[in-house]
């Protein structure tokens, strides 16, 4: 296939991406904005004709809430329409009534009618915005039809002030607006919507003379509509980029934009960002990145600054933009370099209006982006001074201590000591040098401001007492001012370069710590085996990251539960814990400082791991102060979460582990009940039912015969089931087990008893010493041990050979061998002999495995020993065979006799 070929199919193929997008809106409903550029254009009007006209059509219509500001044609079409009870809240002892977001989500209508998109809730409720509620619906699968003034954009902000003066103070970020299905602009001309004002049927008359005068004058009704025009269309142009890509469609194509805003901790961030936006907006929703340049040679202790700039990179976060903060001493290089591997074709930076000696001593960013920069378009916002920006900016804390300066006048002192003495012993020195010392030691000691006033007090002091005319400020030769102009120069270059390095310093020992604690919580959460240790661990660790109150939730079946704390586990209220359950399940931060449940007493945020949420923490709000602090503290959550998640899944492990071994046992003894069963059943029916057929006719050896086979396959069915019983009680940790002293000979000798009648020709060698000393045992369990271990090895030997048992002892234990001449186990057998239904090999239904037994034989005998402190294996025998041929089995069992025993048996 040609390369033209290729790219045809591509092109006419849908973009898998937005495929995908669409896909993932799955059962969510869908929400129709009807936008209008001012009150009064009739957008509630027609959202509510065209509710009543769906009404007929399909019904299940509700009105959750309407405002029709006493307007009797909007209140007309409310007829016929079920309007939903409003919720009230008591709020500074007045009674609000707002909408109710529990009951719509009770009835969950098909269809939900909420007016005014932007408002915000009273103090008290789930959510700051009604945006967030209609967010709310939308993910419980409920369509919604509501309305929006194009002021209310977020990123029009500072657009809306400079056209009408009035600062909105009700936003929607621009993300909503770009995410509705629906879009239907309510347009009517300025002319018309004034004459509307005056004939009352926006405000009251009085009103809307004032509105009139102000807000709605001519030229501002044109440039808000000419907004919500620019605006609508933008937004349907997205609606059919979205489409032509989901269907393949060819067709033009955004141009590849890329934006980049810089921003800093001054009053221009947020404008920056809202421009950033707009920006993105008109060039077709083009991806867009807000950037945060850290300069470690230049610390910030100023706390208002780093909070404004949290509050700018949040406010990106919402109008969609993502986030990026760069470390670099060379700014202009940073950003260049981010925006060559990014592709950025687009520089957003400010430029402020400075004044005095800043405008002469600090370069802009602008101009120099401007000089460097090359490819990208550099777009410059100038910030405007009227522009109210909430409480002026401090300036940063820089160490003023007066004993810097004190040590700064101690070294001229001793600058003027010393050159006074030089002065007396030495003809024509050269004493500038010894006060250039001083204010260079000044610098390097105290920094820029101290040296300055080492330089100051240098020069006076050289003048006063050494330049002619002596002990006059008159300056004599006019040379000498070279020599103080040397003195500043030498402190500001020493003094700025000691501050820079003492900042650096300062940022790397920060970097350090962080870096520090980072690897400290790694290992303590890495060591952690249970949740509720991992949980402890972050709470302690974020505790003391953040110098403040921490809690940690983790689920306990379908609900979060408290279950650590630092410094203490403090108690939550019915409103924390739904905010906590809040972030939990939608795996949102939720609390003080967020857009869900500001009101409450902590900060939410979810622990997300790779798979899935593993819990929720808890901050008090003032520990996220600041963008480093929060970065650490993010750190931290991600670590946590992920430890969590790797307990669960070691639980997991375990618990599938026990599952595979039960499975496996319970698959082998399915297996050996079907052999070792049947058969003996198999056996006894035959006999019995021959006997009672045939009773009377049966000579009596042939029914001497069926009924020893009856009693031998009964017996070998009481054993196998006794088996089984003791092996359930060794699985399920019910053995008990006695001790007493025992002498381990009579154990031997009652076992061989038990199995005398199964020994047909086979011969039993008793191999025993005159003295031997007791041991703590339980003797029923020993027996019982050492029978199976003695039908093993007759199940296993020639009818005819020699079965040998023995017991000696050492310094330590008692020892007891059973060895037979069988056919031996392989060497690499002989650690899973004692496995259960472990054999040499496979059972079958014919008389030749009879004797066999189901393999539990030898597992019942390893946990019997061991439930007594003992030891058990297996190995090869000492001594070949008679023939000279090898083969065999030895088992070998240790019984510690725990000190002297009360006595020794004979």
């Amino acid at each position: 296939m040609t390369t033209d070929e290729t790219r045809f199919r591509e092109q006419g193929r849908p973009d898998p991406d937005a495929l995908l997008a669409q896909a993932g809106r799955g059962k969510r409903g869908r929400l129709k904005i009807f936008l209008g550029m001012a009150p009064g254009v009739g957008k509630t009007y027609e959202m509510l004709t065209q509710g009543k006209r769906a009404q007929a059509e399909h019904g299940e219509v509700l009105v959750g809430l309407v405002e029709t500001h006493g307007r009797r044609e909007t209140e007309a079409l409310l007829d016929g329409l079920e309007v939903m009870a409003r919720r009230p809240i008591e709020h500074n002892g007045r009674m609000l009534m707002e909408f109710d977001l529990d009951a719509a989500l009770a009835c969950k209508p098909r269809l939900l009618l909420v007016d005014e998109y932007a408002h915000s809730n009273a103090p008290g409720s789930r959510h700051p915005k009604r945006w967030q509620d209609v967010q709310e619906l939308l993910d419980a699968g409920i369509d919604i039809w509501t309305t929006l003034n194009v002021q209310h954009l977020e990123s029009l902000v500072d657009v809306i002030w400079k056209i009408t003066g009035v600062r909105q103070r009700e936003t929607v970020p621009d993300s909503v607006l770009s995410s509705a299905d629906e879009i239907e602009l309510i347009d009517i001309t300025p002319s018309e919507l004034r004459q509307r004002m005056a004939e009352g049927k926006v405000y009251l008359p009085e009103t809307a003379r004032l509105a009139a005068d102000h807000f709605f004058k001519p030229e501002n009704l044109t440039a808000l509509r000419e907004l919500a025009l620019r605006r609508a269309a933008q937004t349907v142009d997205d609606h059919l980029n979205q489409a032509m890509k989901r269907a393949g469609v060819e067709g033009p194509w955004a141009a590849g934009e890329r934006i980049l805003v810089l921003i800093g901790p001054d009053a221009m961030a947020s404008s920056l960002v809202r421009a950033g936006r707009r920006l993105s907006d008109m060039m077709m929703d083009a991806p867009w990145t807000v950037a945060h340049v850290e300069r470690p040679n230049r610390s910030d202790a100023d706390p208002a600054r780093g909070q404004r700039l949290a509050e700018a990179l949040k406010l990106a976060e919402q109008l969609g933009a993502a986030n990026v903060v760069l470390t670099s001493d060379d700014l202009v290089a940073s950003v260049l370099e981010y925006a060559r591997r990014n592709n950025v074709t687009q520089i957003v930076v400010g430029k402020s209006h400075r004044r005095g000696w800043r405008a002469w001593f600090h370069r802009s960013l602008a101009p120099a982006l401007l000089e460097a920069q090359n490819g990208a378009a550099l777009h410059i916002i100038t910030d405007i001074a009227s522009v109210p920006a909430g409480p002026p900016p401090t300036a940063p804390t820089r160490d003023l201590s007066w004993r810097g300066h004190i040590g700064a006048a101690v070294m001229v002192a001793a600058a003027v000591v010393v050159a006074t003495l030089v002065d007396r012993q030495a003809e024509n020195a050269n004493l500038a040098m010894l006060f250039l010392v001083s204010v260079l030691g000044a610098g390097v000691a105290f920094g820029l401001w101290p040296s300055l006033t080492a330089a100051g007090l240098a020069a006076l002091a050289y003048n006063f007492f050494f330049l002619e005319p002596r002990l006059s400020m008159w300056i004599g030769n006019p040379a000498d001012v070279l020599t103080f102009a040397v003195f500043f120069v030498a402190a500001v270059a020493t003094g700025g370069l000691t501050g820079r390095i003492r900042d650096q310093a300062k940022a790397t020992a920060r970097r350090a710590s962080a870096i520090t604690a980072l690897l400290a919580a790694s290992r303590r959460l890495s060591g952690a085996a249970r949740r509720e240790d991992a949980a402890t661990v972050l709470a302690e660790q974020l505790s003391a990251a953040t110098a403040g109150k921490v809690i940690v939730l983790l689920p306990q079946g379908d609900e979060i539960a408290p279950s650590a704390g630092a410094p203490s586990l403090e108690p939550l209220t019915t409103a924390d814990m739904t905010a906590a359950r809040w972030s939990w399940n939608r795996g949102e931060p939720a609390g003080a400082g967020t857009g869900t449940l500001p009101n409450v007493a902590w900060t939410f945020r979810p622990l997300q791991g790779v798979r899935a949420r593993t819990g929720v923490v808890g901050f008090e709000p003032k520990a996220l102060l600041g963008a480093e602090n929060e970065r650490f503290a993010m750190a931290l959550l991600d670590q946590g979460a992920i430890a969590l998640e790797r307990v669960e899944l070691a639980a997991a492990a375990v618990d599938a582990e026990a599952l595979r071994r039960t499975d496996r046992l319970r698959s082998a003894l399915l297996n050996s009940v079907s052999h070792d069963l049947r058969t003996p059943l198999a056996t006894v029916l035959g006999s019995v039912t021959t006997l009672i057929d045939f009773g009377k006719s049966v000579e009596p050896a042939v029914a001497d015969d069926l009924l020893l086979s009856i009693r031998e396959e009964a017996e070998r069915l009481n054993r196998y089931v006794g088996d089984l019983l003791d092996m359930t009680r060794l699985e399920g940790g019910a053995l008990v087990t006695r001790r007493d002293w025992t002498d381990v000979r009579d154990v031997i000798s009652a076992a061989i008893a038990r199995v005398s009648r199964r020994l047909e020709n086979r011969r039993i060698q008793r191999d025993f010493p005159a003295e031997l000393s007791a041991v703590p045992a339980d003797p029923s369990l020993l027996e019982q041990a050492l029978v199976n271990i003695l039908e093993n090895a007759i199940a296993y030997s020639e009818n005819g050979s020699l079965i040998e048992t023995a017991a000696y002892e050492d310094r330590g234990n008692v020892v007891i061998s059973i060895e037979d001449e069988g056919r031996g186990i392989p060497t690499a057998e002989l650690e899973r002999v004692f496995e259960k239904f472990r054999r040499m090999e496979e059972a079958t239904d014919r008389g030749g495995e009879r004797g066999k037994g189901a393999g539990l034989g030898l597992a019942i005998s390893k946990g019997f020993v061991e439930a007594m402190g003992g030891r058990i294996a297996a190995a090869s025998p000492i001594q070949d065979r008679p023939d000279g041929s090898k083969g065999g089995t030895r088992i070998l069992i240790s019984l510690r006799k725990d000190g002297a025993a009360p006595e020794v048996l004979s």
